[in-house]
């Protein structure tokens, strides 16, 4: 029965990872597959960008669409595809030596591998503009991260494939897939006028749909990466586990207190692969052949979790005070920066106004003060120059009144004076 359940887990697993639905995206899925489908069959040389916040689902949708036209069986033979990402391709350089190496054309003249970018560069477009355009091989470009391209010197390479794309000769389709909105204004004036100007938006699901709707959308996902296919020879594994997975799967998505978890989940970050990534953890903490609420609430309680709150527990209980300090301080004067001075008097007149509250020497005080900027708890201001005295540097606190209220609550071992502090009206 456990190796049947292990069956059940890996399909899942599976399933969760690998499945490419783009749930809500199908329209803006078929022009993408419209607009690549043009270049391949037509010869229709264009370009677009895709722009959405990160974690939507911009490569998934670009991918899934891919996939699709890779079974048509002109693909192989008509078509060249070429990857580029800006995060690793940062210069113009290195993506036209990875670009020739994707088309195959490195060593094509007698051997001879060109050296400068210059010598790269005219032989790539002389090989893109050569040729008619009935004849020529479609050559779709992937442009990840495309916003990072604009930043490399003179956009040359942006220019020069814009350039060939908007000419006659050999078809050629540049995406560029960015999570900037502004993406446009970065391109240099010679470049935009050789752009087509096509932009298409993922927009956020709950930007579209209200939270009821939201939550529904969700729970159809989940029901969709969790339901197990019953009767399936590949899964190997007896319908009556099957069955009785599915059945506690059904219960679950009725469960009340269950719609609140995933409602909190949607709360915190309703993207795609944050769904993913949840799910998946959900499945490693499976011990039992059902589907608990437990279980996520479990795993919920996990992503709650507050890294800063634990780095503010593990504080020392002067370094607490010093940072309550700063939280009544951007209280009183409405997130003004501080300095150590006005940290410093504010400890000060508390520490000798609370007998049960020790005081210490300034030196210590100080050497606190650096410790929580070590941590990263505040940093100091960008205007603020070297010459000043470290006593009189301005800082901002990272960090919140929540936060600091909650590890103050989890602390143990605070004096009551310290807890009172925190919790007491600005003073």
């Amino acid at each position: 029965m456990e190796n049947n359940f292990n069956h059940i887990i890996k399909h899942l697993k599976q399933n969760i990872l690998k499945n490419r639905t783009c749930y809500g995206y199908e329209k803006e899925e078929q022009q993408i597959y419209d607009l690549l489908e043009r270049t391949l069959d037509c010869g229709e040389s264009n370009s677009a960008l895709l722009i959405g916040p990160r974690r939507c689902g911009k490569t998934l949708l670009v991918n899934k669409v891919l996939e699709q036209l890779q079974l048509k069986d002109n693909f192989q033979t008509d078509c060249i595809l070429v990857k580029l990402n800006g995060l690793i391709h940062t210069d113009d350089r290195l993506a036209l030596k990875s670009t020739t190496s994707q088309m195959q054309l490195d060593n094509v003249v007698d051997g001879k591998v060109f050296g400068t970018f210059a010598e790269n560069l005219a032989f790539l477009l002389e090989c893109l503009r050569t040729g008619d355009k009935c004849k020529s091989k479609s050559v779709i470009f992937i442009l990840e991260a495309f916003d990072l391209f604009c930043s490399h010197h003179n956009q040359t390479l942006l220019y020069n494939l814009f350039d060939v794309s908007q000419s006659a000769q050999a078809p050629i389709c540049i995406l560029g897939i960015t999570c900037r909105l502004d993406v446009i204004e970065l391109l240099e004036k010679r470049v935009k006028s050789r752009f087509s100007h096509r932009q298409i938006f993922l927009l956020p699901h709950d930007s579209q749909t209200s939270k009821s709707d939201a939550l529904e959308d969700v729970l159809r996902k989940i029901e969709d990466y969790l339901r197990v296919p019953e009767g399936s020879v590949k899964l190997k594994t007896n319908d009556t586990l099957t069955k009785q997975w599915n059945k506690s799967l059904t219960n679950l998505l009725k469960d009340k207190k269950f719609k609140n978890v995933i409602q909190r989940l949607i709360d915190i970050d309703n993207s795609e692969s944050m769904l993913k990534d949840f799910l998946v953890k959900v499945i490693f903490q499976l011990n039992g052949e059902n589907l608990t609420v437990d279980i996520f609430q479990k795993q919920l309680n996990m992503l709650e979790e507050d890294d800063m709150i634990k780095v503010l527990q593990d504080l020392t209980v002067l370094e607490l005070c010093l940072i309550i300090s700063m939280k009544h301080h951007i209280e009183i004067y409405d997130n003004n920066p501080m300095n150590f001075e006005m940290i410093y008097n504010r400890f000060i007149k508390f520490a000798n106004a609370n007998a049960g509250v020790q005081n210490f020497q300034r030196a210590v005080i100080l050497k606190a003060f650096e410790h929580i900027q070590g941590l990263e708890l505040i940093s100091m201001l960008s205007n603020t120059t070297s010459k000043v005295q470290k006593e009189y540097q301005f800082f901002k606190l990272l960090v919140t009144p929540r936060q600091i209220l909650e590890a103050v609550k989890k602390s143990s071992g605070l004096p009551t004076e310290v807890t009172q502090w925190a919790h007491s009206s600005l003073t």
